[in-house]
């Protein structure tokens, strides 16, 4: 899972590199974040498509968000776009609402962390607040392929710390001391297996040396960051790949120790092999499933269909007896409840629907084989939940690809602007509410000739310039 070759050395000299020499164009980039680096521009302030986002365009894929830094301050930036708002008590963003509940998040460049100030190098860092250059900016990130900066000027692409030369030979490695890196923010670890996950990467030798060394201290991160982080992972459609990141390294067994035992024992390969098929079912249907419209994934399903290899043999399911059904019910309840008592923080809701689809997983499997579901199930709210499962344990072990129309919402077609008319798109201030067009409604083109107009943009033939 790891790449052994030499460990790269950030310099702080950046590298510029031209646009014949890369691939993100603009045409590629979300036109209101285009709109925010334009204004930024005219505005005197340096703006900077960061991150992920230049990440998937130099690698040819659409970028998820859209992200903007920028050397002006949220006040300043306020000044600039009035449909926004400030968020973050430690340290403040500001967030451009569009229509369509659009949001572009506009960060201030931020100083360096580890190496700036000093501490022990033990502790775990605390939130960064201090404002800095574009380079201490690259160099507080935490992976090289995710510190790089477009800006729109002279179109370059900026680098400082390698990550164009890793993308190129698919490594993802942490920036500087990968053990001081860890140790500082220990989530740092699981966004090292999502990403060469997600890619097809593969883990610079000393950044999975030090994920291997540091594994344990994932149990130091907040429940709430964990289970965010992991819920990623799981709806990413790289889910299995994710594990086989995660099971090599030892990080599963951090995450979910009561699947060590299994895992280590004589049914261990069983219990893996089960466990990936399931997550090879979730990844179909939300690759697929995406493709067509909205993928119905929620929570329970997914934390069920993760932990049903361990449940099955925690709690001596499948079973058919209904006398046992109460109390096989309470032991799942408070075997969850033991299980999560100090991880990952589900809310009550989602462990008693886990526990529904655990007891009755049996029989959902045989309704999806046969097709046929009972009246009672069906007038019950967790029916759609009990389908799913049940279609996905049919996939995961007959084979038989699971009915996408049972997972996806199609949405409507959209009324939203096509892409050569979206300069003229609606912004939605946040904090006034409302869309209508007069009467201090919070209505304003965000491309106008008025002095109104939110960024003060006019639109001419398919090219947006500046007033």
């Amino acid at each position: 899972m790891s790449d052994h070759s030499a460990e790269a050395q950030p310099s702080k000299q950046g590298i510029i590199i031209p646009p014949a020499e890369h691939p993100v164009r603009e045409e590629d980039i979300d036109p209101e974040a285009l709109g925010i680096l334009y204004r930024l521009k005219e505005a005197g302030y340096a703006g900077y498509l960061v991150g992920g986002g230049v990440r998937d365009l130099y690698l040819g894929k659409k970028p998820k968000d859209f992200d903007i830094s920028t050397n002006a301050h949220p006040g300043q930036l306020r000044k600039l776009f009035r449909n926004s708002r400030t968020i973050g008590k430690r340290f403040r963003l500001v967030q451009v609402f569009f229509r369509d509940n659009k949001i572009i998040e506009v960060s201030t460049l931020r100083s360096q962390s580890e190496y700036d100030e000093d501490g022990e190098p033990d502790q775990v860092l605390p939130t960064n607040n201090t404002f800095g250059t574009l380079e201490e900016d690259a160099f507080r990130r935490d992976l090289t392929i995710n510190s790089l900066f477009y800006e729109v000027e002279n179109k370059t692409v900026i680098d400082y710390v390698g990550g164009v030369q890793d993308l190129n030979d698919g490594i993802v490695r942490l920036i500087g001391d990968p053990d001081r890196r860890i140790i500082r923010d220990p989530v740092r670890m699981l966004r090292a297996v999502r990403h060469a996950a997600r890619a097809g990467f593969t883990i610079e030798a000393a950044t999975w040396e030090a994920i291997i060394r540091h594994r344990d201290k994932i149990e130091l991160c907040p429940t709430s960051r964990i289970r965010d982080e992991l819920l990623k992972d799981l709806q990413s459609g790289k889910s299995l790949a994710w594990a086989e990141f995660a099971l090599q390294s030892g990080i599963f067994s951090v995450l979910f120790p009561f699947y060590e035992e299994l895992l280590e024992g004589e049914e261990g390969m069983e219990v893996k092999a089960e466990l990936l098929s399931l997550l090879s079912v979730t990844d179909r249907i939300c690759s697929e499933g995406g493709k067509l419209g909205k993928v119905l994934f929620d929570d329970a399903l997914l934390f069920a269909l993760l932990l049903y290899p361990w449940a099955k043999r925690r709690f001596g399911m499948p079973q058919q007896d209904a006398k046992a059904a109460r109390q096989l019910a309470q032991a799942v309840r408070d075997g969850l409840d033991e299980a999560f008592s100090t991880r990952l923080n589900l809310p009550r809701a989602t462990l008693d629907t886990i526990t529904i689809l655990f007891v009755n997983g049996s029989v959902f499997l045989e309704c999806a084989r046969s097709g046929s579901w009972p009246a009672w199930l069906k007038k019950k709210s967790y029916f759609a939940a009990c389908s799913r499962f049940g279609i996905c344990l049919r996939e995961a072990e007959d084979g038989e690809p699971a009915d996408l129309s049972h997972f996806v919402k199609v949405l409507p077609p959209s009324n939203r602007p096509a892409p050569e008319q979206r300069a003229t798109a609606v912004l939605i201030n946040p904090e006034r509410g409302g869309n209508g067009s007069s009467g201090g409604s919070g209505y304003n083109p965000a491309f106008s000739s008025s002095p109104e107009g939110i960024f003060g943009l006019r639109r001419e033939g398919l090219n947006v310039r500046l007033l």
